[in-house]
């Protein structure tokens, strides 16, 4: 068998023969992060191989360096866990974890922030960005990456990266069953379902659910979105207020949504525990008049930083492996009454 050649590392990636040199050669030009891939090719096809896995190791710490890239960080205590197990698994494996922030939405003249672009990270894992544009830059990015989450249609391979999403048909599905069986047949839904393809899915189950029992649900009782960025309540107020009757029960998207709900019902002097039923997603404990009073669904979110971890290291390892979809299954906590 012949010898591999720098040749067949450059065809293999698509770059130059003169890039591969400089990269095995540990010369400058080439990108942190283009310069690993190169080297990790080299061990793959046995090029040299103990001096490839010798320039390996002496890889600068850039290259050891993952960015989770978020957006309004400061929304959620459910964002923060994720991250800080995200950060513990990824600390005791020998990877450094960069913060890189992106606005919520971005016009057509924006351009990533140069961290992600200059070689100062190996790979990314994006959290908590929901408008397609800037999962388009993202997925450009000749870098691993590992999504949680998605605008809804925008999945791989378009991604370029592996993609995470937290099961919610079958778990609406569920919740909205016991609800129209109970008896609870106006239900409304409360969520943006072309914010994230996780919301897509959920008032999927809301509607299998409908469906399973020949039954149709009234549009006229779901608020089904687009909202203002921080106008959720005035919006949902001015939905509900505008009803001729409020729905029976509401089935929202998150507790985010749900703690909306509940704050209307407060502000209005409204019963509404033990006479309308109210049900959420996420188990969130940071929203006080909901929590752990509504059905729900936990999403087990330390959990989640671990899987995003394990993910994007078997990716940075094999950066030409297929990439994934992979469902992580959740668990519906019913507090039916609550």
């Amino acid at each position: 068998m012949s010898r591999p050649t720098m040749q067949q590392i450059a065809d293999a990636l698509e770059t130059s023969r003169i890039t591969v040199w400089k990269a095995l050669n540990n010369r400058p030009g080439v990108s942190e992060a283009l310069r690993r891939q190169i080297l990790q090719k080299a061990q793959e096809f046995g090029y040299n191989k103990g001096g490839t896995a010798a320039v390996l190791q002496a890889a600068p710490a850039a290259a050891r360096t993952v960015s989770v890239v978020v957006s309004r960080p400061e929304s959620s205590l459910f964002w923060m866990q994720i991250v800080h197990r995200l950060a513990r698994e990824l600390t005791a494996q020998g990877w450094n974890l960069m913060y890189t922030y992106l606005p919520a939405y971005g016009d057509e003249s924006y351009t990533l922030p140069r961290a992600l672009t200059d070689g100062s990270v190996a790979g990314i894992i994006v959290l908590n960005i929901y408008s397609k544009p800037l999962l388009q830059l993202l997925a450009a990015l000749p870098l691993p990456k590992v999504f949680l989450d998605t605008v809804p249609g925008f999945l791989p391979p378009a991604l370029g990266g592996d993609l995470l999403l937290l099961e919610g048909r079958a778990a609406v599905r569920q919740i909205t069953g016991k609800l129209l069986d109970a008896g609870y047949t106006r239900l409304g839904f409360m969520g943006d379902v072309g914010y994230a393809q996780t919301n897509t899915d959920r008032y999927e189950g809301f509607l299998d659910a409908h469906r399973a029992r020949g039954l149709t649900p009234d549009e006229r009782l779901c608020l089904t979105g687009p909202f203002g960025l921080y106008t959720h309540y005035e919006e949902i107020s001015a939905f509900l207020d505008g009803l001729d009757a409020l729905p029976g029960g509401f089935v929202c998207a998150s507790d985010y949504m749900a703690h909306y709900i509940q704050q209307y019902y407060d502000d209005r002097a409204l019963p509404r525990a033990g006479v309308v039923p109210l049900t959420g997603f996420d188990n969130n404990t940071e929203y006080a008049n909901v929590a752990d009073r509504i059905t729900t669904v936990d999403t087990q979110t330390p959990t989640i930083g671990a899987r995003l971890a394990m993910h994007i290291l078997f990716r940075l390892a094999h950066p030409d492996a297929a990439c994934e979809v992979c469902y992580l299954i959740t668990r519906v906590i019913d507090r039916t009454g609550g």
